[in-house]
């Protein structure tokens, strides 16, 4: 399964890389890493991942914004929001656009690997 992971910080991004490695996940092929939701969904265009780890607050397109276009793009991807943002209206808002699941950061391992194997079922 591929994996886009879209994040403006690099520690989050590495940090959610670093976690894919895990055996209880499937076997997972990062496909690429972006830093803002332009980088993003040329990304998603060009890799076609199945799973996206999408964070909300972004420069330049933000991660609602992102996430409606690739569920229109593919309505079959998967698309877990990963934010700090504890807005309960901006969740769903994302989750109305095609996110499939929302995980609040800070994040154990433990929270994104059973939040990602939801968002796969």
């Amino acid at each position: 399964m591929r994996l886009l992971i879209v994040d403006d910080s690099s520690i989050i991004r590495s940090r959610i890389a670093r976690i894919m490695g895990d055996p209880r996940l499937p076997s997972l092929k990062i496909v690429g890493m972006a830093k803002n939701g332009v980088e993003a969904l040329e990304l998603f265009s060009n890799a076609q991942p199945e799973l996206v780890t999408m964070d909300l607050t972004m420069p330049e397109m933000d991660g609602v914004e992102c996430t409606e276009s690739m569920a229109r793009l593919n309505p079959q991807a998967n698309i877990l929001v990963v934010s700090a943002l504890s807005d309960k209206a901006t969740a769903i808002k994302a989750l109305k656009r095609g996110a499939k699941g929302f995980l609040y950061k800070p994040f154990t391992d433990e929270q994104l690997i059973g939040a990602l194997l939801e968002v796969m079922s």
